[in-house]
């Protein structure tokens, strides 16, 4: 079943079921009121009978039922019994309709009043003190105008509970129809979106309703997917354009090295460069394999505390033992008292890799080889600032450094493949960070990463 006649069906239940209570209230208020005032009607009826046939001014019997037969005074089917204190038959109108048990006249002389109803007739019991002797008196008939009321009363009920639910159905599915013509706007614009076709966006209305959150939620994840194409195509071309420049020297160096006669020294100078070649083949598989692996949309749950300060003098260390040439000088700021503030929430092989690359980064483009770090604490973040005396980044290249596979005009005649930048940017924001650079002429090309302590 759709919603749509889920809806519709719900809605035209709740109003329906609230017009039949409706319906009923007034039926039994209007039975109420005919009940009660056809029983006034009776008991009028039995103490007129009384005054007349026993009161101070009276009538003879025989002319009370020649008005009785020609339906004078009556109502219909109306009977008129009076018994007197011996429970003895002192009068009936003489149709037979009634057969009163004693017990109820027991009943009546109790409660003074007492209505009784068999089948449609309807009778009325009082009790009739007189000054010489106390009466009990029945009067009964049956109110075939009220009956015939209420049954026009059912039927104009009936009629109407029906109409309006049938006009209350039609109502719900109209409006249930326009209520979701923007889910079907949206299904029919989902309809169109392809893998091929992943710039199309759904209508997003006036965007204050739960239908233009819903699409706004929903564009989102139209953005994310579709970047996470354009990035698998990008890494893939990229991925095999790199990985076939080593691939090809590396072939073409021994295809070379086969064809003629060379030296020792020649054959370790070619196998030298081989290897060198394989290192940088390494490298890049390496820098792949993570820079697939990382998703910033997906954080890690291999998070411990990390001493940045100790893990940036290991990086210089090693980076010393790697490259003797490069120069790494540490600036400590705002040091805190207690151990716990030199540390942060996060991955330490990532983090080490980040910062391995901004380190060997700020070697690689500094003519002297040297970079600065200043790592500063703050009572919430841990901020670290790489400074390098390179060439400048140009301003409109600096929006792109971080993507993948992107060099910069001022790093074409340096090694490297583009991975670095982009592999140190998605761990910062791994760990819900932030990098930001500033190159100048003047102050040179500075990295400024910020990392919350906790998250």
């Amino acid at each position: 079943m759709t919603i749509r006649a889920r809806i519709t069906l719900l809605f035209t239940a709740i109003v329906a079921s609230l017009l039949l209570v409706f319906c009923l209230i007034i039926y039994l208020l209007a039975e109420g009121h005919r009940r009660n005032e056809f029983y006034e009607r009776l008991r009028a009826e039995a103490f007129a009978s009384v005054e007349l046939l026993f009161g101070r001014e009276t009538i003879s019997p025989e002319l009370f039922k020649l008005l009785d037969k020609n339906k004078i005074t009556v109502l219909n089917q109306e009977e008129i019994i009076i018994y007197n204190q011996a429970n003895q038959i002192i009068y009936e109108s003489g149709t037979d309709y009634l057969n009163i048990a004693p017990p109820i006249l027991h009943q009546v002389r109790q409660q003074e009043e007492v209505h009784l109803r068999r089948g449609n007739r309807e009778i009325v019991g009082v009790y009739h003190p007189q000054p010489d002797q106390p009466y009990v008196v029945f009067a009964s008939a049956v109110d075939l105008y009220g009956f015939s009321k209420q049954r026009n009363l059912r039927l104009l009920l009936a009629a109407g509970w029906l109409a309006a639910t049938a006009v209350v159905l039609g109502a719900g599915w109209f409006f249930a129809g326009k209520f979701l013509q923007p889910i079907n706007r949206v299904i029919g614009q989902v309809d169109n979106i392809t893998a091929s076709r992943l710039d199309l966006r759904v209508d997003e209305g006036n965007g204050r309703d739960e239908m233009g959150r819903l699409a706004y939620r929903f564009n989102q994840m139209l953005d994310r997917l579709e970047e996470s194409f354009q990035l698998q195509r990008t890494f893939v071309s990229n991925a095999s354009h790199e990985l076939r420049t080593p691939l090809t020297a590396i072939t073409g160096q021994l295809e070379v090295a086969l064809l003629t006669d060379h030296t020792a020294e020649e054959l370790r100078n070619v196998l030298g460069s081989v290897l060198e070649d394989v290192r940088q083949l390494n490298r890049l598989s390496n820098g792949l394999l993570t820079l697939a692996g990382i998703n910033p949309n997906e954080p890690l749950t291999s998070f411990t505390a990390v001493r940045i300060d100790e893990l940036l003098w290991q990086l210089r260390s090693e980076i010393g033992k790697m490259q003797p040439s490069c120069t790494i000088r540490l600036e400590m700021d705002g040091f805190p008292e207690n151990e716990s503030g030199l540390s942060l929430k996060g991955n330490e092989s990532l983090l080490r890799i980040a910062l391995l690359n901004l380190l060997e980064n700020g070697c690689k483009f500094s003519p002297d080889h040297t970079v600065g770090v200043k790592l500063t604490f703050l009572p919430d973040y841990l901020m670290l600032e790489f400074q390098n005396q390179g060439v400048p980044i140009p301003a409109e290249e600096i929006p792109f450094i971080f993507k993948p596979f992107y060099r910069g005009s001022q790093s074409r005649h340096l090694p490297g493949h583009g991975i670095g930048l982009s592999l140190t940017e998605r761990i910062i924001r791994l760990h819900q960070g932030s990098i930001l650079v500033q190159s100048t002429a003047v102050a040179g090309t500075s990295f400024t990463v910020i990392l919350p302590r906790k998250f």
